[in-house]
């Protein structure tokens, strides 16, 4: 009679099943490469809105930042999934490499002086290297775990869990921030009153820790495909060339200073036609196509903070002091309170509340 019981063991070892679990797991890593991602994207949103709120002058940034939808958030979140999802290990092993060693000479070069402005820029620039450098250090973490699939499970419902906070956030702090803040109602919007100048310092903390993971994970990932020393030389070779070459390139685009979009689309060209290059020579076929895709990636996250990368082109709007004295009122009038405008500054004492 036939028998069902041999089913489950020989049902795993087809490869069609493994495709597909690879390709669930790559989806999981996507997803939580995406919702870093958002994270990222809505605490930096929260900083650069509480920032143009206690400044009346701004009054045309805040309502840009107000006017931004939720569906097209949602619509970026599932393209950048998408787009995490596509690219290949290698590439975005690549990216991620390519980007810290950016990132370094950058913050290596900057003048106190510029300082806070190249710092947020970089944190705008990092979204996409960023993904991947999640996707990398969860590849390198859950290598041959048995259960690897539900861990990415429960990593994924962490990372949902977070986003939906850090979301939930930059609404209310969108929406309700202005006449909190004023009427000292939400202790919410007072703590941002007080320490959202605080807020790049934690993300560049949690950024830091983010790509030390990911390059090693990239660094392992690269060299698995390598048999011996010879061959791992022949790569590593053109690449920190090629490396180099874009690290000159981009400190002289920091020498002209050039924040507008179209520079900050050029640059993203000539970064992926330099790896383009030299995947020609040492690269595979598929990762030229991860490649394109990492491209349109690039853009795809440029394109979602368009208007966080106007901003910092506003060249005092880190560290700005502004803060309205009321006047004194006559000695013998009942003293009222007064509304007082504070603009946060990057000097300002972390202890002080305003208002209190």
């Amino acid at each position: 009679m036939f028998s069902l019981l041999p089913l489950p063991s020989w049902l795993p070892g087809l490869p069609s099943l493994e495709w597909g679990s690879s390709l669930l797991d790559g989806l999981l890593q996507g997803l939580i490469g995406a919702f870093g991602v958002s994270v990222l994207n809505n605490l930096l949103k929260v900083y650069f809105f509480v920032g143009c709120a206690n400044d009346p002058k701004r009054q045309m940034e805040t309502e840009r930042l107000q006017a931004q939808w939720a569906l097209l958030e949602t619509v970026h979140l599932v393209g950048l999934a998408l787009f995490l999802t596509i690219v290949g290990p290698r590439v975005a092993a690549l990216v991620v490499l390519e980007f810290s060693l950016r990132a370094v000479s950058m913050l290596l070069s900057l003048h106190k002086s510029s300082r806070g402005l190249e710092t947020l820029q970089l944190y705008l620039l990092s979204q996409y290297a960023l993904g991947c450098a999640l996707g990398c250090g969860l590849s390198f973490l859950q290598e041959g775990a048995p259960h690897r699939t539900l861990s990415l499970l429960l990593s994924l419902g962490l990372a949902a869990l977070i986003h939906s906070a850090a979301r939930r956030l930059c609404h209310h702090v969108c929406r309700l921030y202005e006449l909190h803040s004023s009427q000292h109602y939400c202790g919410v919007c007072l703590g941002l009153l007080a320490g959202a100048h605080r807020l790049p310092g934690l993300l560049g903390r949690a950024l830091a820790m983010a790509f030390t993971v990911g390059n090693l994970a990239a660094v392992s990932l690269i060299n698995q495909d390598f048999l011996s020393t010879s061959e791992a030389v022949r790569f590593w070779t053109p690449l920190t060339i090629c490396y180099m070459l874009l690290v000159i390139y981009m400190q002289e685009e920091q020498r002209q200073q050039r924040l507008s979009m179209q520079s900050q689309v050029q640059t993203v060209l000539v970064r992926m036609g330099g790896l383009f290059v030299l995947l020609l020579t040492v690269g595979r076929w598929l990762d030229l196509l991860s490649l394109f895709v990492s491209l349109l990636g690039e853009l795809w996250c440029l394109a979602g903070v368009r208007t966080l990368l106007d901003l910092c082109q506003i060249q005092d709007f880190p560290c700005q002091p502004a803060v309205s004295v009321p006047s004194q009122p006559p000695s013998s009038a009942p003293t009222k309170p007064q509304k007082t405008t504070f603009l946060l500054h990057c000097r300002e004492d972390p202890g002080s509340v305003p208002g209190s």
